[in-house]
């Protein structure tokens, strides 16, 4: 396996666990419930053109982020860990990060109030903090094959969470309560993990262990 591929597979795993386009299928459900077939697509659509452009610019910006704060690798690394490892540990206990959540707690309020296809679903729920370090941390490592990679494996995660927004209601009565609590509890698992390795990386590379 080249080196390039199993940087793309990495980076998948990583992004489809923060992103968890299963858990967030629900949260799409719940806020757009009361709207027609023609309404999810739209913000769907527009939800995800969002989410892949903010975390594109801050896979191609990132190098310029840390020139321009004098922030290191071993930094972002260290903190984007601490970062994905806490959103993975609440995943675990079966709740959603409050990174990754609308702070109101109040999804009706939040769709009355604000175009849900920027808030909550874009930001936080799909381009979190998290989602933002993850990108960072992989384009940073390779040059420019690598953030490529980077960027074009989040456009596939973007199109698989489309599809299932899409078809939410079927998938969500497909896999039932019981089966989404299990699909969060292993995509949080994964991420504290990834979560956990990341760290390791920024302290090797602050300290040269």
């Amino acid at each position: 396996m080249t080196p390039l591929l199993t940087h793309a597979l990495t980076v998948f795993m990583a992004f489809f666990a923060i992103m968890n386009p299963i858990a967030n299928t629900a949260a799409f459900a719940g806020l757009t419930g009361n709207m027609d077939k023609s309404q999810q697509v739209q913000v769907a659509t527009k939800a995800l053109i969002i989410t892949f452009v903010v975390i594109a610019l801050f896979s191609v910006l990132g190098q310029m982020i840390f020139n321009l704060f004098g922030i290191s690798l071993p930094a972002l690394r260290i903190t984007g860990g601490i970062l994905v490892f806490l959103v993975g540990y609440h995943m675990l206990q079966g709740s959603a990060s409050s990174m990754h959540s609308n702070k109101d707690g109040d999804t009706s309020k939040a769709a009355d109030n604000n175009d849900i296809a920027i808030s909550p679903l874009a930001v936080p729920l799909l381009a979190g903090p998290g989602t933002i370090a993850t990108a960072m941390n992989y384009s940073t490592v390779g040059g420019i094959p690598a953030m490529l990679t980077t960027i074009l494996v989040f456009f596939v995660l973007c199109l698989i969470t489309f599809v299932c927004f899409i078809f939410s209601a079927k998938i969500i009565k497909a896999i039932g309560q019981n089966g989404l609590n299990i699909v969060t509890r292993l995509m949080g698992l994964i991420l504290a993990v990834i979560g956990t390795q990341m760290l390791i990386a920024g302290i090797n590379g602050a300290f040269h262990f």
